[in-house]
């Protein structure tokens, strides 16, 4: 299992009349936590994409418990439960500054091919930075 975290500021222009974070804002969210995670292991997305990788979502699931608000630092915690096969799955913990949980989401990604646009095994050089992370 591997795990990161970032924590972001709530901007005002993520939130509805009401001050609170727009539901539909939180996967911005997740996307921040998943580019953080990949760049603490000293890659970056655009370098996966280079290497002829895509990484479109497959699938998205949200639980909302409690909202973020206008200002609220919010603590994103991204967690990589199963080692990568030709699929990666995301699970993020949203936390405002009192450490009350707000948000989980599990975002499945797929790794295709950027030119055959099928899909394909991760980057080595991902498994490898992974692989100590797990029992494998």
């Amino acid at each position: 299992m591997y795990s990161s975290e970032v924590i972001v500021r709530v901007r005002y222009g993520e939130t509805d009349k009401m001050g609170y974070v727009y539901y539909g804002n939180y996967p911005l969210y997740y996307e921040v936590g998943r580019t953080e995670l990949i760049r603490k292991l000293n890659l970056t997305y655009k370098e996966l994409e280079e290497l002829g990788v895509m990484l479109p979502v497959r699938s998205l699931n949200i639980k909302y418990y409690k909202p973020a608000e206008y200002d609220n630092e919010i603590r994103i915690v991204t967690t990589i439960k199963q080692f990568p096969s030709s699929k990666i799955s995301f699970f993020c913990e949203l936390y405002n500054e009192n450490n009350d949980l707000l948000n989980t989401g599990e975002t499945n990604l797929a790794f295709i091919d950027s030119k055959s646009r099928r899909p394909c095994k991760p980057p080595e050089i991902l498994l490898n930075k992974l692989k100590p992370f797990f029992d494998i």
